[in-house]
């Protein structure tokens, strides 16, 4: 197997491969077909006529192919969230998964935000399950504790990795290290009623021209929870804000925070001015928001597919979901809480851990997960054509994971409350350098 941290590294190591086994078929001048390994099973299929004198050489050719692929184990295990959709999904795609390759897969309903609990206990033990599920924003949590193993990927593995949304594969890296295949991407996009708002605005400005239009006494044309940093990041990125900076590999800098530069103040000075203008209402959050779209008096709200059923129910034909607005000429980029598949660090098992988490996530079964469990795909090849599920999908390609490291944990509060301060008119500038300062003394504390 190839240790799959550098893409380069596997494919220099092929090309040496390739040579040796040219090498190993001597001398000959005739054409034949190159034999190509087969990553499912490790079999190598030979196609046109080869000369019988050769059939030695490619018999060598077919063991040094077959290396790269372990024995199957004659069972796997896996932990699945224990919501019954969910599980449903999972039993079903575990039971296509054996059909296909013969390997038994014991599905096991856990808790997942209990499971890295049972994974310390059970994992050194040997009696964990080869796959467990978790949210990409504990990777720093599971990095620490030693719980993933370090996905080793071949070539075929690799270029089947890069069909899936590069944010959510990024998600589950920790300090360049690859721990996981994503399998779900959540986000939040813009809800409308079409019965005020009938076409999505296509940038920021449409968005503020159309809510000044609608904004009179009890009914508006924009909310959203102002205060909540989740809902807002997009309107503080959109000018240039950041969390922390990221290296060429996704690494993330804790030390570089850009929640008060030049972009971030901007952002935030936007934010100051719906309440300037009285387009929000003083104190608005989540319940006063759904309570006035729900009662049809308010045009456009920013909120996640959680709220689909309550929204349709009330608006019924007249609900609508598009992307966020364009600023500076790209989509607004939304928070991603991302879900995906780990490989336990002491599972005998790891290849085949790793095939069975990337059979679980590939297109059919996305499609089939989707389905059966409602939650969208890390996959993007797979099509949603649900009206409402659909724009929020594309959404996702535009969203970019939470910051996966620790040090995340010490920025809602203070940006929370900058924005808090923002909406009652406090210089934006002053209350985000002052928040700043706090998650820099904070993480500090963390690290002594």
């Amino acid at each position: 197997m190839f240790k799959g941290k550098s893409l380069l590294l596997s494919v220099m190591l092929m090309l040496i491969l390739s040579i040796t086994l040219v090498a190993c078929g001597g001398n000959n001048n005739e054409e034949a077909n190159v034999p190509a390994n087969d990553s499912d099973n490790g079999n190598v299929n030979n196609e046109g006529n080869v000369e019988e004198d050769n059939n030695e050489a490619n018999e060598e050719e077919a063991d040094a192919s077959d290396t790269e692929v372990p024995e199957k184990p004659e069972e796997l295990a896996m932990w699945v969230n224990d919501e019954e959709s969910q599980l449903d999904a999972y039993e079903e795609l575990a039971e296509r998964f054996s059909a296909e390759h013969g390997i038994e897969v014991n599905v096991t309903p856990y808790s997942m935000l209990e499971q890295t609990e049972g994974m310390s206990l059970d994992g050194p033990a040997g009696q964990g399950p080869d796959l467990f599920f978790q949210p990409h924003d504990r990777m720093g949590d599971i990095h620490i504790q030693g719980l993933a193993a370090e996905l080793e990927l071949t070539d075929d593995q690799l270029d089947r990795l890069t069909e899936y949304n590069e944010e959510a594969v990024t998600s589950f890296s920790y300090e360049g290290i690859q721990y996981g295949i994503p399998a779900v991407v959540e986000t939040y996009a813009l809800f409308r009623n079409t019965d005020l708002v009938p076409d999505a605005p296509d940038t920021m400005d449409e968005l503020m021209d159309i809510a000044r239009d609608l904004t009179e006494g009890s009914n508006y044309g924009f909310l959203m929870e102002a205060t909540n940093f989740y809902f807002t990041y997009p309107f503080l990125a959109g000018p240039g804000g950041y969390v922390f900076g990221q290296d060429a590999d996704g690494v993330y800098d804790a030390d570089d925070i850009g929640l008060n530069n030049e972009g971030a103040v901007e952002g935030a000075e936007i934010i100051g001015s719906w309440f300037e203008e009285d387009l929000m209402p003083d104190g608005v959050d989540g319940d006063i928001m759904n309570g006035l779209f729900t009662d049809g008096q308010v045009g456009m709200v920013v909120t996640g597919p959680w709220a689909i059923p309550e929204y349709e129910e009330a608006l019924g034909d007249n609900l609508a979901i598009s992307t966020l607005p364009e600023q500076n000429g790209e989509v607004l980029s939304t928070f991603a809480g991302n879900k995906g598949w780990l490989v336990n660090y002491y599972t005998e098992n790891e290849y085949w851990a790793t095939e069975l988490a990337l059979f679980l996530t590939n297109p059919e079964s996305s499609q089939t997960y989707y389905e059966v469990a409602g939650e969208l795909p890390a996959h993007t090849a797979v099509e949603i054509e649900d009206e409402f599920m659909g724009p929020i999908f594309e959404q996702t390609q535009h969203a970019e994971p939470m910051p996966n490291i620790p040090e995340m944990s010490q920025v809602w509060e203070p940006i929370g409350d900058a924005l808090m301060f923002v909406t009652n008119g406090e210089d934006p500038q002053e209350v985000l350098d002052e928040a700043v300062e706090q998650i820099k003394e904070q993480i500090s504390i963390m690290r002594n």
